[in-house]
């Protein structure tokens, strides 16, 4: 059976977060996820996550200075110490909410030596605190249309930073619209890199809306996942057309 989550950092934007977790409970989800819920008091989004028996599945670490335009400080040299203590942040917030993963954001680089070893200096230290309180980390590749000069690009590039690091505690969030747009060969790439995989994401390409439409078809793509032997859950993460609940005709598909 397919297990459905929905990204609360696009779905449900028009209410506060806890309230958004009751409406995807009752719209049929089986668990959700977001983006950066700094600002919820996390003690009232435990309790709600308790009411519905929703599971949080994972959070982001903080971008960064917005006005900037920075999307994530962990492959960015020189802002280590910043990146740790989002990464810190991160953590805290996780435990008190009972959230499985933290996307550690990598952010806008050159692709250089210095930025890899930014990364990895910085993955290391999350993989470690990870190890201790038995949570996953996940990176994610983003595509260069919507994130322009993001540190990673590729799937391959992902598994080769986990593979230098050699910690279990660091998976990839596999995000089919990223991948669809960044290299294609969707279905096989995501094969080839099943061990590497933590977290799964669909929305439509190109629109990143409803995925119902597009280039993929996720009713044959979802399938084969789980026929290939993945047995997390698949967050809807997309921006809705109109708003949320009436977009959800899409679910009737499955």
């Amino acid at each position: 059976m397919i297990k459905w989550s929905a990204n609360l950092g696009f779905l449900w934007t028009d209410r506060p977060l806890p309230e958004a977790v009751r409406a995807a409970h009752n719209a049929g989800f089986n668990a959700v996820e977001c983006h950066w819920p700094y600002d919820c008091d996390p003690q009232q989004l435990k309790a709600v996550l308790d009411q519905t028996g929703l599971p949080m599945l994972g959070l982001n670490t903080r971008r960064g200075d917005l006005s900037a335009g920075e999307n994530g400080l962990a492959a960015v040299p020189g802002r280590e110490e910043e990146a740790k203590a989002y990464i810190d942040e991160a953590f805290a917030y996780a435990s008190a909410i009972g959230c499985a993963n933290i996307h550690v954001m990598a952010g806008f680089t050159d692709q250089s030596k210095a930025a890899d070893e930014a990364f990895q200096e910085n993955l290391r230290y999350a993989a470690q605190k990870a190890e201790l309180v038995g949570l996953t980390i996940l990176i994610e590749p983003l595509n260069h249309r919507d994130a322009p000069s993001y540190h990673l690009q590729s799937v391959e590039a992902s598994a080769k930073v986990i593979s230098a690091i050699n910690s279990d505690r660091i998976k990839i969030m596999f995000d089919f619209f990223h991948i669809q747009i960044l290299q294609g060969d969707v279905l096989n790439r995501f094969k080839a890199h099943l061990p590497f995989i933590g977290h799964v994401q669909i929305a439509s390409v190109p629109e990143r809306a409803e995925p119902d439409r597009g280039e993929l078809n996720y009713v044959n793509l979802i399938s084969a996942i789980y026929e290939a032997g993945y047995q997390g859950y698949v967050g809807a993460e997309y921006k809705p057309i109109m708003d949320t609940d009436s977009g959800l005709g899409w679910l009737a598909s499955y």
